[in-house]
């Protein structure tokens, strides 16, 4: 028993003088961000096939050049993410259901607001929310299930419609297409009328999203 006692601490002794000094010094392994997923030195349109719901990438240290413009494809529920021609970002989205459809169109950012509620289905807590529309279209942080499920806005994973709010600025492009992948498929310019009443409506669905981001603002 005593031999093979001092025969495992030789044997760990080898072990621990085999780890390269370096690998020691490096301590804990950090802890996964879950902002950023993946750890490709660039992106691709084709790494939008990879994702299942709910799922983004995200790396915007890809671009440090050009304005933030956002790509929405309604065909395959993904939208892209460009910093001038850096593409920096990809992620799921569920747009509007049948009846409550997405407009197709290329809006700018109207409005930006980190805590919002609905004012037409019943104070829906809005996450991040960046206008679109007078009329109610708005990107936001909400239910991403692998189909169509919003009342017309468009919904990003919660992690992601943050991430987004913070690089963006109003008067940001969103062009929401049929199938595009990058901004040459965006459709001309959609006229907006800028409403008397500031108060004007946002869509949404009647489900929660998490009440750590939501408040009772109007």
């Amino acid at each position: 028993m005593r031999r093979s006692f001092s025969m495992a601490l030789v044997a760990t002794a080898i072990m621990a003088a085999a780890i390269p000094a370096q690998v020691l010094a490096q301590g804990p392994v950090p802890a996964f961000d879950p902002v950023t997923a993946g750890d490709a030195p660039v992106l691709s349109i084709a790494d939008a096939d990879t994702l299942k719901p709910g799922e983004y990438l995200w790396h915007p240290e890809l671009g440090s050049d050009g304005a933030v413009a956002l790509v929405v494809d309604l065909d395959k529920q993904v939208a892209f993410v460009y910093r001038g021609d850096a593409l920096i970002g990809i992620t799921t989205i569920s747009t509007g259901k049948d009846g409550k459809e997405t407009p197709l169109g290329t809006y700018p950012i109207l409005q930006k607001e980190v805590k919002h509620r609905s004012n037409l289905y019943g104070a829906a807590p809005m996450p991040y929310m960046q206008r679109l529309t007078w009329d109610g279209v708005a990107l936001h942080a909400g239910s991403v299930p692998g189909y169509r499920s919003s009342h017309g806005c468009v919904h990003l994973p919660d992690a992601f419609a943050k991430a987004l709010y913070d690089e963006t600025d109003v008067g940001a492009t969103v062009a929401i297409t049929e199938d595009g992948t990058t901004m040459a498929d965006a459709l001309p310019i959609t006229p907006q009328v800028t409403p008397a009443d500031p108060d004007a409506p946002t869509l949404d669905d009647t489900e929660q999203a998490p009440a750590v981001v939501a408040s009772s603002a109007p």
